[in-house]
Order: structure tokens, then C-alpha cells, then sequence
């Protein structure tokens, strides 16, 4: 009984008002990272932890960061209101996240202890607003805070005591090596640090150097995920590629998949293309999309936490994080340029009552899986994995089992017993779907969905009201490449106006000839009704009607 009365909130020293605020959470006593940090970091001691996702890192920081500021405040001299606390994660979403978190627990003490999040881009006139009233704990991205330091918005050297970086593993991952190195010449000599991370690695052991202090190493001896009885992990191989598609199929229509969903591929294409042959079979399912903004992004979750979508698709952040620091390097694919590298998926983003996972892509690092699988079984509910393999793949699977380690030699992915056979029926079914998601198809719905966010934007409202045309044609602009219609007309437009153009190729008019007083030119762009016998140019050369333009 004594044990049980040494682990919980109250016998650690915390504010009452705190203390109300962890009982309204429902937190009956603390998780293992939690016991074991909070004491430490109230004795003023550096940390650098490392627990499994969903551990309860955000609070483990949280608490005895209000507590340290509540009493400096309660029993201090009196001293100019100033930014103490300073936090910083990788992603726009995670610094939601956290603040969110941080103002839970400071509920019953929201005149005493102010929190700000700067990781929004877009609003930085409103930040600096805000940071002009020092507000006592500021959270955001490393690129954020360094911006706000360097246009003196936001002033650190003489006021900070706490520095947090959380998902610590993933800051230099997303590119934000260079930003770190830079705001750390901000910050005073002396201040407290915390280090949260999932896992240890090379990038994380370059920030305890550059950060802490003689710190005290928390590496604790649990599992990375939770244990069998909480949640299940499965591996199925499929022979190719039609195999996935297929089974992803079978287990969704028929059910086999109960509650919510997560789906993670590798690449924002492949998330689309995913999302556009489920559709076909009437399975709701969305795109965690990082081209668009971090409102619609966070529109997405809170429609999956209240049961709009029971299937959402997604990159993880192992990849999200290649590709931004590839960018900041310019040397970023083209087809990615939008992407928004603050804007990660697999890791910190809270997902309600999430059921099951599905890598219909393979993980690309063991860590990456640890990552995925962690957005199930959180908080003491069941959950299950299940992870698609093709034959080509095994040695990457085996180097995820190594990782996870099972019990007595055991392998941590159990087989998951399904006779393919039984689905042969679907195979034709499955086949059509694939053949119709092309790449055309794919480019259209991306499209679409930036389309509908500029419709949409309130940003752009007041443009619109200015210049009607402009949402007058994107409202009604085509497809871009509709289909074959009777007529025989090739209507160019021109590129600098968007009008059609005088000049149209008349039918009937063969190779090699030009149209009576018109001026060959190359069109921008191009609708293509063709009728019997005419021939159109492209920049290709001559097409016969009977050929579609959109395989030229």
C-alpha cells in the first residue's frame, strides 16, 4: 500500500491548484516516465529521458515546469514579467499539441502562468503582439523561435530558466539542425533542460551536448510499444503488389478492421492513390495532406476523433523529415515543394481511439515503426498492427523484429492467419480499381483538394471580392482533361489573358497546312473537342481526332 501511495501526484510536492488540474485530467497516478521525472526535474536537475510514445512525456515536462515557475513566482523576490519557459518541438501540430497540454494543467492558474504558441507562420503580426506581453512559457518550432529572437520580438538571454525540446529525435530529422545551432546562441549560459525522446540515436546524443548540462540519463527498462496483452502486431507477405490492394479491400468492406483506422504508405502519391480506390467501394477515407494548411490539417483530425472518417491515410514523419531537409537544402523532389516540413503525422499527434494500425507500405526504418504503431493501444486501451510485406522486403522486416526484440526469442510480428483464396472472387474487382487511379486521376484530386482550399481561404475572401473573375473561373475551371465531345474545335488560350484566343484550328484541316490567315503559335494550354476526320497540332505533332490529346 505504501508503494502504491508513493506513486501518485500528491506526494510529489505539486501546487494544489495543479493537482486539481491532473485529477479533472482523470490521471488516477502518474505513468513510469512521469514518476520518474518530475521529482528529478524539481530538484533543478538536467534530463534527458527516453519512453515509448504515448508514455505521457508532454506532462512529465509540463508539471514540473508550472511547478517551477508557481513557486518561483509564489516565494520569489518580485521581478519583471519575462518568457522563463521555452519549448520546442518539431512540427506546427506537436506545438498545438503541447500547448494544449500545458494549459490543461495550468487551468487553475491561468492569471499566474501564460503559454503561446509561434509555430504558425502566417500569423506573425499577431505573435508578436502576444510576445509583447511576455507570456511565461512559449512553445514552438525551431525555425519559429529563431525568426521571432532574430527580429527582437522575442528576448531570451536575461529571463530564460527552462529549455525543452520534445520528440528530440526528430528536430534535426526535419532539418532544423542549422536553426538550432544558431538559437542556442540566444539563450543564456545557465538554464534547465529537458531532452523527451522516443529513441536514442546520433542526433540526439550532438543536442545533449550542445544542451545539458550534466544530465541525468532516463532510459527506462520497458518495451518500446506495449506488451502482447495490449497490443497485438501482425505481419501478412502478399506475393505483389495486387495483393495489398486486394487484401486492404477484403479486410475493410468486410469488416474484418473494427473501429478506427490508421493508414500509413510512404509517399503523399501513393497516399492518393489509396484514398481513390477505396473510394471506388464506397470506404470513406481522407488524406493527411502536409501541402495544405495546418488549419485543415488539424480540420482533418478533429473530423476523425469525432467519427466523420473512420480511415485516415498518412505519411510518417521518418519520410516528412527526409524530404524537409532535403528542401532546405534545395534539393527537394520537385513534385514535393509544397509540402510543409513542419507538418508530421507519425508521432505526437493525438489521434482519439485509434484501433488499429495498417502499414500497407513497409516502414522505411525500424524507429519509423515504433512511431506508427505507437498511434494504437495508447493509454492502457487494446490495439493492433498489422503490417503488409511483400517477398522483396523480408530482410527490412527482420531488422524491425530485431529491434522490437520478443520474448524468449519469439518473433514480435506474429503471422496473421488469412487464406487468400477466399478472396479470389474480388481479385476482378480489385483489378478495375487499380487500372482507373491513374496518375492523371491522382494529379486531379490533389488539385481539387487545393482548389477547394482556395475557394475556401479567408485570406483570399477580400481578393475575391475585388476580382470576381478570377473566382468566377476557378469556380467553373475544367478538368484538365475532359472528356471527348462532338465537336471538331481546338480553342487555344492564351497564357497571359486566360481567354480563348481568335485563332482556332479549323476541322478538316490536314498535316503540314495552315489555316487561312491565321500565325502558328504554341498554345499554354489547350480543350480538345475533336470531330471525324480533324487533325489537331500539339506539341508533339499532328493527331488524328480519333486519338484522345490526353495520350499525346
Amino acid at each position: 500500500m505504501a508503494e502504491e501511495e508513493a506513486l501518485g501526484f500528491e506526494h510529489m510536492g505539486l501546487d494544489p491548484r495543479l493537482l486539481q488540474a491532473v485529477t479533472d485530467l482523470g490521471w488516477s497516478r502518474p505513468t513510469l516516465i512521469q514518476e520518474k521525472a518530475i521529482p528529478l526535474a524539481l530538484e533543478g536537475k538536467d534530463l534527458l529521458a527516453r519512453a515509448r510514445t504515448g508514455s505521457g512525456k508532454t506532462a512529465a515536462y509540463a508539471i514540473p515546469m508550472l511547478q517551477l515557475l508557481l513557486h518561483r513566482k509564489a516565494t520569489g523576490p518580485a521581478v519583471e514579467q519575462a518568457v522563463r519557459g521555452l519549448v520546442l518541438v518539431p512540427t506546427k501540430e506537436l506545438a498545438r499539441q503541447a500547448q494544449s497540454m500545458i494549459q490543461q494543467l495550468a487551468a487553475y492558474c491561468a492569471r499566474d502562468i501564460r503559454v503561446a504558441n509561434v509555430s504558425a507562420a502566417e500569423d506573425s503580426a499577431s505573435q508578436r503582439a502576444v510576445l509583447m506581453e511576455k507570456p511565461d512559457v512559449v512553445v514552438g518550432t525551431p525555425s519559429r523561435i529563431l525568426n521571432h529572437l532574430q527580429q527582437d520580438s522575442l528576448k531570451l538571454r536575461d529571463s530564460l530558466e527552462l529549455l525543452v525540446m520534445d520528440e528530440a529525435d526528430l528536430l534535426f530529422s526535419f532539418g532544423f539542425e542549422e536553426e538550432l545551432k544558431s538559437l542556442l546562441c540566444h539563450l543564456p549560459r545557465i538554464y534547465q533542460a529537458f531532452l523527451m525522446s522516443a529513441t536514442f540515436n546520433e542526433d540526439v546524443q550532438t543536442l545533449k551536448e550542445l544542451v545539458l548540462h550534466n544530465p541525468v540519463t532516463l532510459k527506462l527498462q520497458e518495451s518500446q510499444l506495449p506488451g502482447p496483452e495490449q497490443l497485438q502486431q501482425f505481419q501478412v507477405v502478399c506475393s505483389t503488389e495486387e495483393d495489398k490492394f486486394l487484401l486492404l479491400y477484403a479486410l475493410l468492406k468486410l469488416s474484418l478492421v473494427r473501429g478506427k483506422s490508421l493508414l500509413f504508405v510512404n509517399t503523399l502519391e501513393r497516399s492518393y492513390r489509396l484514398r481513390l480506390f477505396l473510394e471506388q467501394f464506397s470506404i470513406p477515407a481522407c488524406v493527411l495532406n502536409g501541402e495544405l494548411p495546418l488549419r485543415s490539417r488539424c480540420h482533418i483530425i478533429s473530423q476523425f476523433n469525432q467519427g466523420f472518417y473512420d480511415c485516415v491515410i498518412a505519411t510518417d514523419a521518418e519520410v516528412l523529415g527526409a524530404l524537409a531537409k532535403g528542401r532546405r537544402q534545395g534539393k527537394g523532389p520537385k513534385g514535393n515543394r509544397a509540402s510543409d516540413p513542419e507538418a508530421g503525422v507519425a508521432r505526437g499527434i493525438d489521434f482519439h481511439h485509434v484501433c488499429a494500425v495498417l502499414n500497407f507500405d513497409l516502414p522505411p526504418t525500424p524507429e519509423a515503426y515504433i512511431h506508427r504503431a505507437g498511434r494504437t493501444a495508447r493509454a492502457n486501451n487494446p490495439g493492433v498492427v498489422l503490417t503488409f510485406v511483400l517477398p522483396t522486403e523480408q530482410s527490412q522486416l527482420g531488422r524491425i523484429e530485431e529491434l522490437l526484440g520478443g520474448e524468449n526469442g519469439a518473433p514480435a510480428l506474429l503471422p496473421y492467419q488469412f487464406r487468400m483464396e477466399e478472396i479470389e472472387g474480388f481479385r476482378y474487382r480489385c483489378r478495375d480499381a487499380m487500372r482507373s487511379v491513374t496518375k492523371q486521376a491522382i494529379r486531379e484530386a490533389r488539385l481539387k483538394e487545393i482548389k477547394e482550399e482556395l475557394l475556401h481561404s479567408e485570406k483570399l475572401k477580400t481578393y475575391f471580392e475585388d476580382n470576381p473573375r478570377d473566382l468566377q473561373l476557378l469556380r467553373h475551371d475544367l478538368p484538365l482533361h475532359p472528356l471527348p465531345g462532338p465537336g471538331g474545335v481546338l480553342c487555344l488560350w492564351g497564357a497571359h489573358t486566360g481567354t480563348p484566343s481568335d485563332r482556332q484550328v479549323p476541322r478538316h484541316t490536314p498535316p503540314g497546312q495552315q489555316a487561312p490567315g491565321s500565325k502558328p503559335f504554341k498554345p499554354w494550354s489547350a480543350s480538345f473537342f475533336p470531330g471525324p476526320g480533324s487533325w489537331v497540332q500539339t506539341q508533339k505533332g499532328w493527331l488524328g481526332s480519333r486519338l484522345r490529346l490526353a495520350h499525346s
